[in-house]
């Protein structure tokens, strides 16, 4: 049929992993240089997709499709020899700040401390 050829036989190679993470790990976003517990799930969670509740891939790139649609991935049939593919990696950072708007809190607890009780805390603690 017309309009199909994206959806079966667009192929996308050499990406590289980041991180692999599991489900139900509280501290999935943490590294060995930010040791703060934290999920891989941004505050408010991703756009047009929510929480993070299974198992994951963290990807070097961008991957197409529509954010919830499956992909498959295989291992590489060539030998890499460049220094970009050969290098380990690294993280020192995941931001898991808000997506919407100006996010600046890392955590729920971040927020908390800095914003002080706020009325709707109040309100529910009565």
């Amino acid at each position: 049929r017309a309009g199909q050829f994206g959806y079966h036989h667009r192929t996308e190679v050499n990406k590289k992993v980041y991180r692999v993470g599991t489900k139900g790990d509280q501290k999935s976003a943490s590294t060995a240089f930010d040791l703060t517990d934290k999920p891989i799930t941004p505050m408010g969670g991703f756009h047009h997709y929510g929480q993070i509740n299974e198992d994951f891939l963290m990807l070097k790139g961008c991957v197409m499709g529509p954010r919830k649609r499956v992909i498959t991935l295989r291992k590489s049939l060539l030998v890499h020899t460049k220094r970009s593919a050969l290098e380990k990696i690294s993280l020192k950072f995941i931001d898991t700040a808000s997506k919407w708007g100006h996010g600046r809190f890392q955590t729920d607890a971040e927020k908390k401390a800095f914003m002080g009780l706020l009325k709707k805390d109040r309100e529910a603690m009565e």
